[in-house]
């Protein structure tokens, strides 16, 4: 059970009052808690797909690229299956399509998601940015 703290509290309604001007302002921003429990706001390009957002349960850029690598061996499983049939004189299993497809399509996504998140977090440390946490702001 998490202790009320005078001086955290004052600091997130700073970062809150602070976060809704940027807002006021035209900046894109997303208002998170950290790892640390502070609210802190961060520019969307900072923020890649942190727990929390979405139902992502990878946390790292290096995660999302293992499920990527996953899909890109799915893809190729399906056009073996989808292949198979041909050195017999038979026809060429169609229904692998489906798999194919699934596999094109979750190997673009987790690609793009690990992509933003490797540059999110290289963003963070530059600028010396807290990690997210999985905690979410209601504002």
């Amino acid at each position: 059970m998490k202790s009320y703290n005078v001086e955290r509290e004052r600091g997130n309604d700073d970062v809150y009052a602070e976060h809704k001007a940027a807002l006021a302002r035209g900046e894109k921003r997303v208002l998170r808690q950290t790892d640390t429990g502070e609210l802190h706001s961060y520019p969307t390009e900072e923020i890649g797909f942190s727990p929390g957002r979405g139902h992502v349960q990878v946390q790292t850029w290096w995660g999302m690229g293992i499920l990527t690598g996953a899909m890109v061996l799915l893809v190729i499983l399906s056009l073996g299956i989808l292949l198979r049939p041909l050195p017999d004189g038979g026809q060429p299993f169609w229904g692998a399509l489906v798999l194919t497809a699934l596999g094109v399509f979750g190997a673009w996504y987790t690609f793009g998601m690990a992509r933003d998140e490797y540059r999110a977090k290289k963003l963070r440390k530059e600028r010396h940015a807290p990690e997210p946490g999985a905690g979410h702001v209601n504002q």
